[in-house]
């Protein structure tokens, strides 16, 4: 019997929480005909800054543009090499083959993350370190990052570049530092979906200035202030979007914290029927999304199941990049693809009401007894 009705998302409360500040903001927005760039653009960029500790920020039309020009702005092109991860949404790897360069796929680790220990095992092969090799972009998968510090040492002793894809972890710390100012350059996603959203698409970049600066330029068509300077594009960031993550960005916190606090539940009373999400010891997961890892070969089952019993799921990801039919070098992940096939999110907006919390507890508790 269906109980209740729950979504995986609800898109709605945070701009109901903030009604009244979100509609003046666009009302100003629209009475000043003040649509893109100018000191709207960069007051939320200092926003960004002060909130994340970074040098500098250029926010984006979106999170794969931020990615984009990030690559671009450190001469990553054809015939570069890339180390990256397959188990990441799709704009990770598109940002790579997009700017000509070639994804050099590292397995993942038990918190989802590149696995470090095996991007030591790849490139002790001296027929793989090459001039080629140019940079790491690496991700913070569901809202917490890898082990950071350890990135940075293994790029400084190959001399490569570090980007952060940090799409699903705005909010997130690395060592009691908010991400965003930890790497040469952090590329943030502000979609619907994040734990910041927009309502539309939105990105940003942040990092050292030198960089920023470029990617401002790239962002709006390679201009400077009076001619072209850089080959660029159009990925400047809507005024409208930029005020309402402006307001959001006041309350993020508390509803990262309240978020926590359903995984936190889901965690204590599921973990003795499917794997649960491992927290870093040196990061603080923000849970973009709560996946779980089903026993092997139960996922679609329990999905299905959920299904009818009313309770929306998704999989985040179903289907690994280093296996999309664009990637011209195969390669083998087994831990990334043995996840794919077992992970499961679980709704965990960050006012899920307790008794839905429990309806969806008592039915994934119900199908492993069954």
């Amino acid at each position: 019997m269906i109980q209740y009705k729950i979504p995986f998302d609800n898109l709605y409360s945070q701009y109901e929480e903030l009604k009244n500040e979100i509609n003046n903001s666009i009302q100003t927005i629209i009475t000043n005909s003040d649509f893109l760039t100018g000191k709207t653009t960069e007051d939320f960029e200092k926003s960004i800054c002060n909130y994340t500790g970074a040098e500098a920020c250029a926010a984006m039309s979106c999170g794969s543009d931020a990615l984009i020009a990030a690559l671009k702005v450190m001469d990553i092109g054809p015939g570069d090499q890339v180390l990256t991860v397959g188990h990441t949404f799709l704009s990770t790897t598109e940002a790579i083959v997009n700017v000509g360069a070639e994804p050099v796929f590292v397995d993942i680790d038990e918190f989802y993350h590149m696995n470090i220990k095996q991007l030591r095992d790849i490139t002790g092969s001296k027929e793989f370190i090459s001039p080629n090799l140019k940079a790491i972009l690496f991700v913070d998968l569901y809202g917490q990052t890898p082990d950071i510090d350890k990135i940075l040492n293994f790029a400084k002793e190959y001399n490569l570049k570090v980007i952060e894809d940090a799409a699903q972890s705005f909010g997130s710390e690395y060592k009691g530092k908010k991400v965003g100012s930890l790497v040469d350059l952090t590329c943030f996603s502000f979609n619907p979906l994040k734990n910041l959203s927009a309502m539309g698409d939105a990105g940003a970049v942040t990092g050292k200035k030198e960089y920023i600066e470029k990617i401002k330029q790239i962002r709006n068509h390679g201009r400077g202030k009076d001619n072209i300077i850089i080959e660029g594009y159009n990925s400047r960031i809507d005024n409208l979007q930029a005020v309402i993550l402006q307001n959001k960005l006041k309350k993020l916190d508390k509803w990262i914290d309240k978020k926590r606090t359903v995984c936190k539940n889901y965690t204590q009373t599921l973990s003795n029927i499917v794997k649960c999400p491992k927290e870093t010891p040196w990061s603080k997961h923000t849970y973009y999304v709560y996946v779980i890892e089903t026993p092997e070969g139960t996922r679609d089952k329990l999905k299905t199941f959920l299904k009818e019993k009313g309770i929306e799921t998704k999989i985040h990801y179903e289907n690994s990049t280093h296996l999309l039919s664009y990637i011209k070098v195969a390669q083998k992940l087994p831990v990334t693809e043995h996840i794919s096939r077992n992970i499961l999110s679980l709704p965990c907006y960050y006012d899920l009401p307790e008794h839905w919390q429990e309806y969806i507890i008592n039915n994934i508790k119900e199908f492993y007894k069954s």
